[in-house]
């Protein structure tokens, strides 16, 4: 009879395991991965950006392209 509890708690304990070492490998890729394609993230703050910089010159609107970065960075993009 010693040796049935052991047997039985050892092979439920593996396909535990694996399950929760499968979902942490897999749980920093989704986080880290961005939902959308960078030309489509921060709309608002692009576009704010890109018509300081045409109308006043790139060295005029660093506010505006931090603030474009910081959207981004908040998406998940490494910029």
């Amino acid at each position: 009879m010693g040796g049935l509890p052991t047997q039985n708690s050892s092979a439920l304990a593996l396909p535990g395991l694996q399950q929760n070492q499968e979902s942490a490998k897999t749980t920093p890729a989704a986080e880290s991965k961005p939902k959308k394609k960078i030309c489509c993230a921060c709309p608002e703050t692009k576009k704010l950006r890109d018509e300081c910089i045409v109308e006043h010159g790139e060295e005029a609107c660093a506010k505006w392209i931090e603030a474009h970065r910081i959207c981004l960075r908040a998406e998940g993009f490494n910029v």
